[in-house]
Order: structure tokens, then sequence, then C-alpha cells
């Protein structure tokens, strides 16, 4: 159940009515890496971690409440900064607001250019946030990343913890409001403090590489094709050994001859320096018994309920 405290989680406040910042902001309330995004995808992933991972359910639903909180700053901020709008535009008699802002033709033009790229912010809204991106594309249940396997999912919160981060980041250019720059800040360094919990949940999982339970093909695992002309770059991406399952970079740079002369890869002979086949497919057997056993042991299988509601003592 949800419970609404009126009070913000941060002090929002700004210093004057900014109409534009206020659209540029509404990319954290409804678009593709906001806030509304964070507090749904969070909300979903918990479902699955219910009974088998109680303590990852209870962490992605208190990071999906406090994404709701953050929700709840970003539209009040939006709607402050739009102070002063509402009222004139619901003002039919009189138009001395928005009269006044559009006094001489440059300043008129220039609101009509900025309505070209949304009108309905103004026109349809007068003074509120929409659940849209700054250009008035709809949200979308297309955002939410939700895999119902913990070691994807929390990948997925770890991007966009950091697509987060790094739009507010941007946000933060844009205004010089220094209530407003508090408020930016708080809610960019806890993107930082959310990446940081996704990523210690992960390292509680082990195994967790690759993502999911099948292991690597050996055959294609420590191939690296050199697909591009020019100059080539070298790097740890394809040379020594690879990052989790250390084994040595095999460098294809004539990738037509090596498809060519082997078959379209149907006839690589076995590297030795790498995971067998055999080995491969005991890891993926023994790993996805033991993901099914920690799941279905979990779970009853009648008798369901999902809550255990216990009745307080009173004194």
């Amino acid at each position: 159940m949800f419970y609404h405290v009126k009070e913000l989680q941060f002090n929002a406040r700004v210093s004057k009515p900014d109409p534009r910042f206020a659209r540029l902001l509404l990319e954290q309330f409804g678009g593709g890496n906001g806030e509304l995004k964070a507090a749904i995808q969070y909300f979903v992933q918990a479902f699955s971690c219910k009974n088998p991972y109680p303590d990852k359910y209870d962490m992605l639903m208190d990071i999906a409440a406090e994404e709701f909180s953050h929700l709840e700053i970003v539209g009040a901020t939006i709607k402050m900064l739009l102070t002063g709008v509402d009222g004139e535009m619901k003002n039919a008699v009189e138009n001395s607001y928005l009269g006044d802002m559009m006094e001489g033709n440059a300043v008129k033009e220039n609101m009509i250019h900025q309505a070209l790229f949304y009108p309905q912010f103004d026109v349809l809204t007068a003074g509120g946030p929409t659940v849209t991106d700054s250009n008035g594309v709809p949200w979308s249940g297309a955002y939410v990343n939700a895999n119902s396997d913990l070691t994807v999912d929390l990948r997925s919160n770890i991007a966009a913890e950091s697509r987060a981060k790094i739009v507010y980041e941007y946000l933060l250019k844009f205004t010089d409001d220094p209530d407003v720059r508090e408020t930016l800040k708080f809610l960019m360094t806890r993107e930082i403090t959310h990446f940081q919990q996704f990523e210690a949940a992960l390292d509680t999982i082990q195994p967790n590489f690759p993502p999911g339970v099948l292991q690597e093909d050996p055959r294609y695992g420590n191939l690296y094709f050199n697909m591009s002309q020019g100059e080539d770059a070298q790097g740890p991406w394809n040379e020594g050994t690879s990052t989790r399952t250390n084994e040595p970079w095999n460098r294809i740079d004539d990738v037509l001859e090596f498809v060519t002369e082997t078959n379209g890869l149907k006839e690589l002979d076995p590297d030795p320096d790498v995971m067998a086949m055999e080995q491969a497919e005991k890891k993926s057997r023994q790993l996805a018994k033991e993901r099914s056993k920690e799941i279905n042991s979990a779970t009853p299988k009648k008798d369901i309920q999902w809550s255990e509601y216990t009745c307080k003592e009173t004194v």
C-alpha cells in the first residue's frame, strides 16, 4: 500500500518563474530517462523478486517509492516555474500577463518560435506538468526494462541511473536559478546513490556473469572481429585477456578470409586456451538448476498469499 506524505522529500524552491526551463524539466517528468520511468521500472521488476529474493524486493520497492518522490519534486518545481501562467491563461477577458510578455515583435516572434516545438505545453495544460518529454512525446511503457532476471534487471537499472544522472547534469547548464540548481543537484546525487545500490546488489548474486543462466559458446566468445578500415585501435577489448572469462582475445583482422576458411564459423578448430564446450554446457546446467531451485523452493504451490498480516498487541 502507498501512504502519501504531503511534504516533499527535498524542499524544492524557485527564485522566479521560468516557463522555458519548465519545459526542459519535463524531460525528467515524462521522458525516457525520467523519474516516472525509473519508478515504474523498479516497481515492475520487484514483483519477480518477492519470494526468491525478498531482500532485493525490499530494495527495489524502496527505490521505486523514492523515485515517485522525485517525480513529485520535479512536478512541483515545474508548477512553481510556471507561476502566473495558469491564472492568466484562464482569464478569458484580460491578457495582461501574457500581453506584457509578448510586447514587441521580437519577443512575440521568439515565443511563437518556442511554441512551434511543443505548443501543447502552454495551450493544453496552462501551467501544469504533462506526462510527456520536453517535446511533447507521451510517456510510454516501452521505456520500462524488466526481464525477470535480476542479473539483467540490475544492469538495466545501473544504465538507467547513469542516463538520468547525465540529463540532470545537462539541465544544470540551462538555469541560473540558485534554488532550482539546488534541487537538480539533489536529484542528480540520488541517481549516483541508486547506481551504487544496484551495483552492490548485483555483487551479492554470484555468479552473475554472463547475465542470465546460459554460458557462452566457447567457439565464439573470445573472437574480436576487426570490421573497419583505416588505422586500428587497440585496448583491453581486443588484446590481452577478456575481463570476466579471462580468455585471450583472438583478433581477426581479415574477417572475410576467416569466415570463408571456417565455412561460416562452422569449422572452427577448438582453442586450447578457452573453456571447452563440455565445460560450458556443464556450467549452464549447474547454474540453471541452482537458479530454478532458488525460485521454486521459495514459491508456495498452494494457499498462495502475497502478504502476511500480523496484529500488533495492544497494551
